[in-house]
């Protein structure tokens, strides 16, 4: 997209864990805070913030509130779609994004890397048999997007290892950690 890219380790975590949320020290949405801030320095015209949020009020209500602290206006164009739709629609028009957490029963080592057009039959298949939300909106995965119709040049990962954060044989939580990429022409 031609856009400049800040990152920022997350290094609070879930302190507050209410729908609402407050100004928390060593909250993980200060962290998210903390980068805006930095964004809105460098690019003092920038007036919104672009979600990928669907359903989860949690995560809404905490960048809305960051958003309201930097005077910015939270845009969340996905908000209250149809996951299962939502899906296809991504998978459709040529969004190539990979497993990157899973989080949920069905889901395990296997699955991480795999894109979201390689998982759709089993995410669709984990929602009719035990109601995991198929864009991961209650947990279930996180995603990392390798290529859109939007990107100029594609994501490529050279580099990422598994860790076990929660090791269940039911629903162990597992994420790739990323360590290098570099971009590629399409």
């Amino acid at each position: 997209m031609e856009l400049p890219l800040y990152t920022k380790e997350i290094r609070g975590t879930a302190v507050t864990q209410t729908l609402d949320y407050e100004l928390t020290q060593d909250d993980e949405t200060e962290d998210l805070f903390a980068l805006l801030s930095e964004v809105k320095q460098n690019h003092p015209d920038v007036g919104a913030v672009s979600v990928g949020a669907i359903f989860s009020s949690y995560q809404g209500n905490r960048v809305q509130h960051v958003c309201d602290r930097l005077g910015l206006k939270m845009l969340a164009y996905l908000w209250h779609r149809d996951q299962a739709e939502l899906l296809q629609e991504m998978v459709a028009n040529g969004v190539d994004a990979v497993l990157i957490k899973v989080a949920a029963m069905g889901l395990g080592r296997e699955d991480l890397g795999k894109t979201l057009k390689e998982m759709q039959p089993k995410l669709l298949s984990l929602h009719s048999k035990f109601g995991i939300h198929p864009c991961g909106e209650g947990g279930e995965f996180e995603s990392f997007t390798l290529d859109c119709p939007l990107f100029k040049k594609r994501i490529v990962v050279d580099d990422s290892a598994v860790v076990t954060h929660v090791d269940d044989t039911v629903a162990p939580v597992l994420y790739l950690s990323i360590k290098q990429v570099h971009l590629a022409p399409k």
